[in-house]
């Protein structure tokens, strides 16, 4: 006889590291986390890698996005390193806090309500 309290659906539930919601959830989390502790946004860009293209709807475009947020930023980063020598660059690099800052909550915001990001290929917020 079988257990009544098992479930036969053999699915789990939404799990972290698995794509979905909550992966992109991580994703945007890592990110945030990345200004105390620099390699966790590594962390999110590999997970956002693994995980593009196999969740399928909404949650691809919240890749996409999160992958265009790290390497936009790091090229704002660098070239606010390399600016930073005539002062702008000091400037530049705090825009570019703003602006990662806005496209994580952005992205949280709307991976939490299970909408798609509108644009994901955008350079702007």
């Amino acid at each position: 006889m079988s257990d009544p309290m098992i479930s036969p659906d053999p699915r789990k539930a939404d799990n972290w590291l698995e794509p979905g919601k909550l992966n992109v959830q991580l994703v945007y989390a890592l990110y945030l986390l990345s200004f105390l502790i620099g390699i966790s946004g590594l962390i999110g860009l590999v997970f956002a890698y693994l995980n593009r293209g196999k969740a399928g709807g909404w949650v691809d475009s919240h890749y996409t996005y999160a992958i265009r947020t790290f390497w936009i930023a790091l090229l704002y980063g660098l070239v606010s390193a390399i600016l930073s020598l005539a002062l702008i660059g000091v400037l530049l690099a705090a825009a570019t806090v703003v602006w990662v800052v806005a496209r994580c909550i952005i992205g949280l915001q709307k991976a939490t309500a299970g909408e798609p990001i509108a644009k994901p290929e955008t350079w702007w917020v």
